[in-house]
């Protein structure tokens, strides 16, 4: 059985120094990872990471996750070489298809079904593999000019990922299809704590149940075949509360942001926790058991509110 690891995301425009100061909160509070988003009005995914990485001893940093659709795989390479190297290796690459319709319409990207989004995944995955392995193909002339200027050839430090080189590989989503990607290509496998509401506009989510969840991961394990055992099993929690009314509590958010869920379904999904720090730590521990998940995702709004089940779980 896995160890736990322990992350938040964050995101938003903001000085240098407040981001430090944050990832240095969240390392002394035993965070393992800092995450950024790639949404469109939040800045860059990638720039904030190396602050985050500078200012910790021993903090991974990643992404969860990058829209796919927003990149070109040469340039995402080079982005994701360019934070192994100044991160000492220890950034992981998060991916996904993009789920965020207006985005695409606010950035002139054409809104692809679903189907065309993972197809276009996969190739990305494909095409990462190749060039963290093998480099950008320069002609032999461009070598030479580097080598003469002491350049370094662009390739990540890390060797572990995505079979061969490069950062571990997080894929992250709901659907079978991009969950059968997961489970075929990534180091490190995300199931979404919201899922698109079938007939219903982009952008219209609902809660995952446990049970969602469960067969969800049942899913993976089958598509992964003999490599089910290696995979890391990730979930982005949305929503914490530190609390001795765990049900009243539930109660609450059913009435007021999930009243499709009962509260009995609330009090059981792993992408709720609600309770005392020793109830949490307990649902946890049941949660790797019973899904897997052993790789423990915050929204930036809980990571203090968290921190004492990490304390927890130490």
């Amino acid at each position: 059985m896995r160890d736990f690891r322990f992350g938040f995301n964050f995101s938003g425009l903001r000085p240098a120094s407040e981001v430090a100061d944050l990832c240095r909160t969240a390392e002394e509070l035993g965070y393992d990872i800092a995450l950024g988003t790639d949404h469109l009005p939040n800045g860059s995914p990638f720039s904030p990471l190396a602050i985050a990485a500078h200012a910790t001893s021993r903090m991974r940093v990643g992404t969860l996750t990058i829209n796919n659709e927003f990149w070109n795989p040469a340039m995402l390479a080079r982005e994701a070489i360019t934070l192994d190297y100044l991160t000492d290796g220890r950034f992981e690459l998060g991916l996904g298809a993009g789920h965020m319709k207006w985005e695409f319409d606010a950035a002139g990207l054409p809104w692809r079904p679903i189907g065309e989004r993972i197809e276009r995944l996969g190739r990305t995955v494909e095409e990462l593999r190749r060039l963290f392995t093998d480099g950008p193909g320069e002609p032999e002339s461009a070598v030479q000019v580097r080598n003469r200027f002491g350049r370094r050839e662009l390739k990540p430090v890390q060797k572990d990922g995505l079979h061969a080189s490069g950062p571990p590989l997080l894929i992250g989503g709901t659907g079978d299809r991009v969950l059968s990607l997961a489970a075929q290509h990534a180091d490190i496998v995300g199931i979404g704590g919201l899922f698109q509401v079938k007939g219903e506009p982009p952008g219209t989510f609902r809660m995952t149940t446990a049970a969602i969840a469960e067969e969800r991961v049942t899913f993976i394990r089958e598509q992964a075949g003999d490599r089910a055992n290696g995979v890391e099993f990730n979930v982005l929690v949305q929503f914490v509360a530190i609390t001795d009314d765990r049900r009243g509590l539930a109660e609450n958010l059913v009435a007021e942001r999930a009243p499709y869920l009962t509260v009995d379904e609330a009090l059981e999904t792993p992408f709720v926790l609600i309770g005392t720090a020793e109830q949490i730590a307990e649902q946890l521990r049941e949660n790797r058991e019973r899904f897997g998940f052993s790789y423990i995702v915050v929204h930036e709004p809980y990571m203090r509110e968290f921190a004492p089940v990490i304390e927890k779980l130490s």
